[in-house]
């Protein structure tokens, strides 16, 4: 008996009944399996050779690219907006800073700022602004006493866990209808833009010359 194959097919039976029951579409027996099975090889086939607007005029796959991510932080801003309405947080950053500090643990300053990808003079905005809440704290680093971290304090993990919901319930509506394959394959892909981006930032924060640096890495 071929144990691999069973283990495989009810891996997918599982993806299946998951998603069907966050959204419903298909029918719980093997009808409704078959259609979806259908269905995802369909979209798999259209991620593969997808067409744009303006592509048979030359406009470029990374021209589409860039825009759609531009379009996707505006919609994600949007809806991080909507979640701060009646709390107690100034901007989207301030629980983004908040949750990386609970996420990653104690960071010096210029470690969280870059961790968000952000500017110097902005980031220490935020920062400022958190210390004075009460939300994170400055301590003394355990390794070397002299080195001050960044730390989130009691207040600030009640602050956090309170607005948790809304929170995840924007961070939800970003990833809209894609299903769950759709979704660990973006995360691999943006994984990995991520990890060749970050490793350019991290070193050259204030740098002007960003895009040669960034074109020396990728050639």
């Amino acid at each position: 008996m071929n144990f691999d194959l069973i283990k495989s097919v009810v891996e997918i039976v599982q993806q299946f009944v998951e998603e069907n029951e966050e959204k419903a579409i298909y029918s719980n027996d093997l009808h409704g399996f078959t259609e979806w099975i259908k269905a995802s090889q369909k979209t798999n086939s259209e991620i593969q050779d997808p067409d744009w607007i303006g592509r048979e005029l030359g406009r470029s796959s990374d021209s589409v690219i860039n825009t759609l991510l531009i379009r996707m932080s505006r919609y994600a801003k949007s809806y991080s907006r909507s979640a701060m309405n009646n709390s107690v947080f100034s901007s989207q950053d301030d629980f983004i800073y908040l949750i990386s500090l609970k996420t990653m643990g104690p960071m010096s300053k210029m470690e969280l700022i870059r961790y968000n990808v952000h500017e110097k003079s902005s980031g220490i905005l935020v920062i400022n602004r958190l210390i004075s809440n009460g939300w994170v704290e400055q301590v003394a680093s355990q390794k070397d006493k002299r080195i001050k971290q960044i730390q989130i304090t009691e207040q600030g993990l009640i602050i956090l866990n309170n607005h948790m919901d809304e929170i995840r319930k924007a961070s939800r509506l970003v990833t809209g209808n894609l299903n769950q394959s759709e979704r660990m394959l973006l995360i691999s892909i943006l994984s990995k833009l991520d990890e060749f981006h970050y490793s350019v930032y991290r070193m050259n924060l204030e740098t002007k010359d960003l895009i040669d640096i960034a074109c020396k890495k990728l050639n």
